[in-house]
């Protein structure tokens, strides 16, 4: 494995030492464009769906379903997200990360222009799920791009680096969600959504080039890909590191899902009282990725920080469920939302430090892993969004709930499965 800290290219593995230097300078140029890139792309699911979240109970009225029903069309866009990442990320291994690419942000395009037309919320339930089916490429080729491109510390780095530019996404994606039902409907919404997807798209296909050289490419199929992932399951620490991401990842999602419900319809706040406290939570996550990637990183072990930030996770589901069965009396929305954002901040610790840890496990297939990172995340993301809703609109429980379940069964995995105390272990590749 090359020296954690140093950032290694794919032209670098394959020129030779002779070259080394220059393609490294080269990288070094280019990283603030590929981190803005890479950003746009990992921001795909917080537009997809934060943008909508002030919306939902407009749709709920506009097309006459219940919030249940309505909640599924999240449940749609993350299932595709899901299974989409499991066709791209082998695809990406296989031609290369540009082809993917391009391919699925035309479709997500498409998708998302045709969901500002639905007459019905069956529809929107297929189109939106179309919408995350194609949207994956940009998740699963941004996370094989940085495995592409760096190792060790400095993923970890660039991960936490990523989380400042990605994060910006739910800050500001439901203001302006807010915003839009100021002056149209929820269907805006989706027109605006289609517009960042063409410009992101065009900036793709002007600015990111090819990272995974046609010599490190696999040219064995559905076969070969099958494999890899096989061989990455198989391996313990892998598999931990990314059930504890995931199920990190179900209690986030948890929030995403109910907080629309619990904020306005519980508490009665406004879309734009909504859309300001999702806002500061998602400075919170920003915030703590940026004390992550450039204080904690390299000083602290990336296990020790994780196990931290599940444990902050438990102690806010915990306050959370505390508050909403009425253990500590009656609560206002200003003890709520503080807990919310406990419980986002330390999110930004251990989300992408959950994924570094994962993807050091591998040096080749990064596709693939990054696909079975996703998958894993947003398959378990899409169970818990129709539990949330199971008691109805008018109880914040079943969403404590999920998010203490979900955070409990992370810091089982990461304990178990990964023996963080045990470094040699965590050392060894999947495919060392």
């Amino acid at each position: 494995m090359p020296e954690q800290g140093v950032p290694t290219s794919p032209i670098q593995r394959a020129a030779g030492p002779e070259t080394e230097p220059a393609a490294g300078a080269a990288v070094r140029r280019t990283g603030l464009l590929v981190v803005l890139v890479l950003g746009g792309l990992t921001a795909t699911p917080p537009l997809a769906m934060d943008m909508y979240l002030p919306s939902l109970p407009e749709v709920t009225r506009s097309l006459h379903a219940p919030a249940a029903t309505v909640q599924l069309t999240l449940t749609a866009c993350l299932l595709g997200m899901a299974l989409g990442q499991l066709v791209v990320g082998p695809m990406s291994d296989r031609w290369g990360r540009r082809r993917p690419l391009l391919t699925g942000l035309a479709v997500y395009v498409v998708a998302t222009g045709l969901c500002a037309l639905v007459p019905t919320v069956e529809a929107l339930v297929a189109f939106r799920l179309a919408q995350g089916l194609a949207g994956a490429a940009g998740i699963v080729i941004a996370r094989a791009v940085v495995r592409d491109l760096y190792d060790g510390v400095a993923m970890a780095r660039f991960f936490s680096t990523l989380m400042l530019v990605s994060g910006v996404a739910p800050i500001v994606a439901p203001l302006i969600g807010g915003q839009i039902l100021r002056v149209t409907d929820w269907r805006g919404v989706f027109v605006v959504l289609t517009v960042v997807g063409l410009l992101l798209g065009a900036l793709v296909w002007a600015k990111l080039p090819e990272t995974l050289p046609a010599a490190e490419r696999h040219g064995g199929g559905v076969g070969e890909a099958l494999h890899s992932m096989r061989r990455l399951l198989a391996d313990l620490p892998f598999s931990g590191f990314m059930l504890a991401g995931s199920f990190a990842f179900a209690a986030l999602f948890a929030y995403i899902a109910a907080s629309p419900f619990v904020i306005q319809e519980i508490y009665g706040a406004s879309p734009q009282t909504f859309s300001l406290l999702f806002g500061l939570n998602s400075v919170g996550l920003v915030a703590a990725g940026q004390i992550n990637g450039k204080v904690l990183v390299g000083r602290v072990s990336l296990e020790k920080v994780l196990g931290i930030g599940l444990a902050v996770v438990i102690a806010a589901a915990t306050a959370l469920l505390l508050m909403s069965t009425g253990v500590l009396g009656e609560t206002g929305l200003v003890p709520v939302a503080a807990a919310l954002f406990v419980l986002m901040s330390a999110m930004g610790v251990t989300l992408p430090n959950a994924q570094a840890l994962a993807l050091m496990r591998t040096r080749h297939a990064a596709g693939s892993a990054s696909a079975l990172l996703g998958t894993s995340s947003f398959l378990i993301g899409a169970v818990a969004s129709p539990l949330v809703g199971i008691a109805g609109e008018h109880t914040a429980v079943p969403m404590a709930v999920v998010q203490l379940v979900a955070a409990l069964v992370a810091l089982a995995c990461f304990m178990g499965m990964c023996r963080p105390w045990n470094r040699r272990a965590a050392a060894e590749g999947a495919d060392s």
